[in-house]
């Protein structure tokens, strides 16, 4: 290799956890020479791949730098007031540098262990009680994807809680004219698998009837129109139905909240509270709702509970509701929260408090006002007298004043050919106040206008004037200086297991490293403040990131198109569920709506089938882990008339590559279905397979697992979805991109005769998080197509040595028949709970005790554990590991042989805080450093517990979801 080749294969060797002396002994261990060997007797020869992928020619991280800094210079900076959900905000560089570029907290896995988690539980508590305070209702989740999909959420909440039996007795769903553009997108699109109607009018005229069951207004509306929606609400409540609010957080620190006008139901996005533009997202939305919904919101509640020595200790409550263990009777499939972006905007909250959010709001509403007026001066007509940030501008010459503000740099919103929108944020200073009114003035007279110290608020309406206290805990009113609020975060932080402590090596989630170099340019302005609904010839950067990754994930999947705009791995699910579904429908075949599923699909593949308006048939597996195909063919030939197609997860979902996969795929093609294969595993045939070559339709991949994207605690997450080319047709489409004349979907968009009406949208942007697409873009790049293929097989090598290594004290469940893994197999613990009183949850548990997050549990199989290592783990970490899970099955011996007793054992009291080892009141059968220092490298470097074991069924039965009231808080 010369010294060039070597410079541009650097990434490689750093991405890669073994070096060629661990990889020998490592190949040893497993029982071949090399990884060739190892491929060949573990993935199918009939499905692999001739031809290298057609990627370019990895490149170094410098070299990887310099290149993306150049394709940023693609995109142009300028003033953005488009608004429309979408606002500038400051980031405060305390929470810029301390969270969003720090890998303790954007490399955190979906706090399901809480032991090891109350760190960023503790923050998003903090999260829920903002928005909660701010809208006024006492129910709050930890996020959801974008406010688009939040609305959906509501609609389809209200949608069941109004509908329980088969017969819809109310099918009706009111949505004012005034709400985004966007969102109505999002409606139809959500509405329609259910057969919701949705009604979309003027609510001071609206007919409410008897048939519907909810309601959607927006507060401030479309227009920036403070609205009084009370009698609205009444009228709504009076028949039976229910009202969901999209309202702005900022907004809420002036105007009454959602709960006092009697909303059950508010939603919207956290983005302005810190979180940066980046061409639409990833940002947290939000959803609060009366107590009437505690059993149906739908993503992730976090609750308050007690440890097991009786300590305030938080957790994921109600987490039965989950998608994954509902699957076909789910009413949502939401899995990824934004759990990162909700941080950034609960700590935003935290170090202004309420006083600094209330000065910001009234800042950004005394610039809106002097812009009103000043407009209004020049003999302009406002659409609105009541509004908080947003103006709409009547006139008919909206060309000419759009031109005038392109060429100083101003992006205002052109809502059609009469209105202008004009949305100011929190990064106004009064030196743009000129230039944007100059957009609307003559040019010959000197641009003016008065600002008083003594401003006050003159255009939102008293009877709306918000008079209710809000975030009056401590938290939110303590942390305003720099050092505190830098100690408050590295506090949480080290409460926390991340990938910067040790490997998480959870089957089916992948987490693998995430290159710092794939995080840097996250955070340059030229990524990070672009509007979404900017221009295009000013998102020239991201045009050329979103045309590249698109190609490359195409070439990788064997798939003739890509759509990325869902931001989730289950939306990615249910944006290619209806896509196979409208495909059917182009076809003339509206009735083929049976999913074929195998009891072992990812428990969101059946949530994302019915939310797609699917009816689930469910699929038996083998004893060794693989599809049955004689009960296979027995359902495609039962429902071949009916038959919509299947969901699969290759390798399967135990962690194998099942050889009669083309023949799976065979069976369904020759009865009419559509293959959806679950992309949850791509990262073990990135290289080496493809979707497309074992005769998938459409995939979704988790960019998230497989391409990098770190977990962010819960999210962000990107699942876009890859197709044939008789499917690429039926992609989701965007209102921002196709603004036809069908006016009941598009809203307020310009009118285009010649536009088509496009597919539904399924989220809020047009290429959902689009600032995250850089990770996988650089990730790509910085491997090349070699890099990526050594990528998977460092990833099959790593689960296949650990395997190798715990066969010696735990039984493996489902291999292939060379006895080999693919990139993650199954511990069986279920012996245990017989021999010792031992269940998989105790190991878990003891795990944290050496340091380890545990793998995933009780996933696909009751009892037993998947561990997937990743290729980014060296052999030392994955040595480790496994030296604990033997140590372990030693400590469960000393319970089988009565050495231990079975309840007071290490395994039962686990995990041991630094509390319980240092008291002075020790009385358990063994001692503090077999609880504390089970294995002499614990002691190098100890992450302890922060609690003791979670009372999950307290914290259920005593919901308790904000901070707990100031007096409470004193007594602690």
């Amino acid at each position: 290799m010369n010294i060039l080749e070597s410079q541009s294969e650097e990434f490689l060797k750093r991405h890669i956890g073994p070096d060629e002396a661990e990889t020998e002994k490592m190949l040893e261990k497993v029982g071949f020479s090399s990884l060739d060997a190892l491929m060949e007797q573990t993935v199918p020869s009939g499905i692999r791949m001739k031809d290298p992928l057609s990627i370019p020619n990895p490149m170094s991280e410098n070299e990887y730098l310099r290149h993306i800094k150049n394709i940023s210079l693609k995109n142009k900076i300028f003033h953005n007031y488009i608004g429309q959900g979408y606002y500038g905000t400051i980031t405060p560089s305390v929470i810029l540098r301390n969270i969003f570029e720090n890998p303790g907290w954007y490399t955190q896995y979906t706090p399901y262990q809480a032991e090891i988690s109350q760190g960023r539980l503790e923050s998003l508590l903090n999260f829920q009680t903002v928005v909660s305070d701010l809208t006024g209702l006492p129910l709050a989740n930890a996020s959801l994807l974008d406010e688009a999909t939040a609305a959906a959420e509501a609609m389809i909440m209200f949608f069941h809680s109004k509908n329980r039996s088969e017969s819809v007795q109310k099918p009706r769903f009111f949505i004012d004219t005034e709400i985004f553009p966007q969102t109505k997108d999002v409606l139809y699109t959500r509405a329609q698998p259910f057969g919701i109607e949705i009604i979309e009018g003027n609510y001071k005229n609206a007919a409410i009837t008897e048939d519907y069951f909810g309601a959607l207004v927006q507060y401030p509306n479309n227009k920036g129109s403070i609205e009084d929606y009370r009698s609205f609400i009444e009228t709504v409540h009076n028949t039976g139905g229910y009202v969901a609010m999209a309202t702005d957080l900022l907004a809420l620190t002036l105007l009454t909240p959602p709960g006092e006008l009697g909303a059950d139901v508010a939603v919207g996005s956290a983005q302005r509270f810190g979180v940066p533009l980046g061409y639409g997202g990833p940002h947290a939305a939000f959803m609060t709702a009366t107590d009437e919904f505690k059993r149906t919101i739908p993503g992730r509640i976090i609750g308050i509970s007690e440890d097991a020595s009786g300590n305030r200790a938080l957790r994921m409550a109600l987490q039965t509701r989950e998608q994954h263990i509902k699957r076909e009777k789910a009413t949502s499939n939401i899995c990824t929260a934004q759990a990162l972006l909700a941080n950034m905007a609960a700590m935003y909250a935290v170090y202004h408090g309420p006083g600094g959010l209330k000065q910001i709001a009234e800042r950004v509403a005394i610039f809106t006002q002097i812009v009103g007026e000043a407009i209004e001066a020049r003999g302009f007509r406002l659409v609105s007298n009541h509004y908080f940030d947003t103006l709409v501008v009547k006139t008919d010459n909206t060309s000419s004043i759009i031109e005038k503000a392109e060429q100083q740099k101003i992006n205002l919103r052109q809502i059609d050919h009469q209105h202008i929108g004009i949305s100011l944020d929190e990064t106004v200073i009064i030196e743009d106040l000129y230039d944007l009114i100059n957009c609307f003035e003559n040019d010959s007279s000197p641009v003016s206008f008065e600002l008083s110290a003594e401003e006050e608020l003159r255009h939102i309406p008293e009877a709306l004037s918000r008079r209710s206290a809000f975030l009056t805990h401590p938290v939110f009113n303590t942390y305003h200086s720099e050092s505190k609020m830098m100690r408050y975060i590295k506090y949480l932080e080290n409460k926390d297991l991340s990938l910067n402590t040790s490997m998480i090596s959870l089957g089916s989630c992948t987490m693998k490293l995430n290159a710092a170099t794939e995080m840097i340019p996250l955070s340059w302005s030229h990524w990070a403040n672009i509007h979404p609904f900017a221009p295009l010839n000013q998102a020239g950067g991201y045009k050329q990131i979103i045309e590249e990754l698109s190609h490359y994930l195409c070439e990788i999947t064997a798939f003739d198109a890509c759509s990325l705009q869902p931001n989730s791995g289950a939306q990615g699910e249910y944006a290619g569920l209806l896509t196979i579904k409208a495909y059917h429908e182009a076809q003339g075949n509206p009735h083929r709506n049976i999913m074929l599923i195998p009891i072992s699909a990812h428990g969101t593949n059946p949530a994302s089938a019915v939310m797609a308006g699917m009816k689930v048939v469910v699929v038996k597996a083998l004893e060794n882990g693989y599809i049955d195909i004689e009960d296979l063919k027995a359902k495609a030939t039962q429902y071949k008339d009916t038959l919509a197609g299947i969901m699969i997860t290759y390798p399967s979902t135990y962690g194998i590559y099942e050889e009669t996969v083309r023949e799976i795929n065979q069976i369904i093609h020759d009865n009419g279905g559509q293959v959806y294969m679950d992309g949850a595993n791509m990262n073990a045939q990135v290289g080496l397979t493809a979707p497309g070559l074992i005769g998938a339709d459409v995939c979704h991949l988790n960019l998230h697992k497989t391409f990098a994207i770190p977990h962010g605690g819960g999210g962000p997450g990107m699942g876009p979805i890859c197709v044939k080319e008789h499917l690429a047709v039926h992609l989701p489409g965007h209102v921002t991109l196709h603004r036809a004349k069908t006016i009941s979907i598009n809203g307020n968009g310009l009118d285009q005769p010649n536009a088509k009406k496009h597919e539904g949208a399924v989220s809020a942007a047009p290429y959902g998080s689009a600032s995250i697409l850089l990770i996988s873009y650089a990730y790509i790049r910085m491997l090349g197509a070699a890099g990526l293929k050594t990528a998977t097989e460092y990833a099959i090598l790593n689960a296949n040595y650990m395997r190798a290594r715990l066969a010696e004290d735990f039984d493996i469940l489902y291999t292939n028949s060379n006895h080999l893994c693919a990139h993650e197999f199954i511990v069986d613990l279920r012996p245990f709970k017989k021999s010792a009183q031992v269940e998989a949850e105790d190991i878990a548990k003891r795990l944290m005790d050496y340091g380890f997050h545990a793998p995933t549990m009780s996933f696909p199989v009751p009892g037993t554990i998947m561990i997937e290592p990743t290729e980014s783990e060296d052999k030392a970490e994955l040595d480790r590991f496994c030296d604990a899970l033997q140590n372990i099955r030693k400590e469960i011996r000393k319970v089988e042989t009565a050495e231990w007793d079975v309840k007071d054992n290490p395994l039962k009291n686990a995990p041991h805080t630094q509390q319980a080892v240092i008291t002075d009141n020790w009385e358990h059968g063994y001692s503090r450093e077999t609880a504390a220092f089970p294995l002499p490298y614990v002691a190098q470097n100890k992450f302890w517990p922060s609690v003791a074991r979670v009372n999950n069924t307290l914290g259920d039965r005593n919901l308790i979801c904000t901070c707990e009231p100031t007096e409470a808080y004193m007594e602690a």
